[in-house]
């Protein structure tokens, strides 16, 4: 673990390899430890960091206060792009996703790939008109804020199993298994503050300069469903990818389909690079 202290916070990040940067951005409810399959799979040829977002780790906790933004989580991984040379690339995944978007729009020209797992930027889904996606994300919202208001994580992270993981998915887990997600939830509670009141639209991400590839399930739940559907829409110049049926968290579940696809879509550029 690398702590970076800057102004009154810290953040806990991995550091892995050598080589040109990728920045590796966690889902809700996992941490830096979700990737530790991609590291391993990147670390030969590229400088890899995985930061944990607020409140995981050792990374200083959110403050009950004030509401979170995507702005805050992109300039925790602004922070860590700070001094290290381009491009810099960027992978999210879920929360991660909307997070990389963000800091993509601040880093600007620096990003030179941006890889997006599932992303769930929940605005899309009021500003395109998708009100029953919308709805269901906000359903689940409303259980995890008011279950974890009154201090029943484990009910909350019941719901929030079962949803991104398969209906079922919570009885199933092992008991010590529960313990940790239910642990792990908190920080969820300020990140459906920090999706739901951003305004970027899509536009202004369709026309980041980056190269992107956008990772999506066609059987997942609906509101990431309509989300893929709305970047497909929006930004044809985007590489689009499906993985029928691996689900909302193949990137913990089935790495072995997901970490070939990143890992060959960042090739690319550094291929692209020596060839000029």
């Amino acid at each position: 673990m690398t702590l970076l202290r800057q102004g009154s916070f810290q953040v806990d990040y991995i550091d892995a390899g050598c080589g040109p940067t990728v920045l590796l951005i966690h889902s809700s409810v996992s941490g830096n430890r979700q990737w530790r399959a991609l590291i391993e799979a990147l670390s030969s040829r590229y400088r890899v960091l995985a930061p944990n977002l607020f409140g995981y780790g050792a990374t200083t906790a959110w403050p009950n206060s004030t509401p979170q933004s995507l702005y805050a989580q992109a300039m925790l991984i602004a922070a860590l792009c700070e001094g290290r040379p381009g491009p810099i690339h960027l992978v999210g995944h879920s929360f991660g996703g909307a997070v990389a978007l963000k800091a993509a729009e601040l880093l600007g020209a620096r990003v030179g790939r941006l890889v997006l797992l599932e992303p769930n930027p929940f605005h899309l889904l009021a500003q395109a008109g998708r009100t029953s996606a919308l709805l269901e994300a906000l359903a689940l919202r409303d259980s995890v804020k008011c279950f974890g208001a009154l201090g029943d994580w484990t009910r909350a992270a019941e719901r929030f199993a079962d949803y991104w993981l398969g209906d079922g998915s919570w009885e199933a887990m092992p008991p010590k298994r529960r313990a940790v997600f239910a642990a792990s939830l908190p920080p969820n509670v300020h990140e459906w503050d920090a999706l739901l009141s951003e305004v970027t639209p899509v536009e202004r991400w369709r026309d980041l300069g980056a190269e992107t590839l956008l990772v999506c399930d066609p059987h997942t739940r609906l509101p990431t469903r309509e989300i893929g559907d709305i970047f497909a829409r929006a930004c044809p110049r985007w590489t689009l990818h499906t993985l029928c049926s691996a689900g909302h968290m193949a990137p913990l579940t089935r790495p072995d389909l997901v970490n070939p696809l990143v890992r060959e879509f960042l090739d690319k550029s550094e291929a692209g690079q020596a060839a000029f």
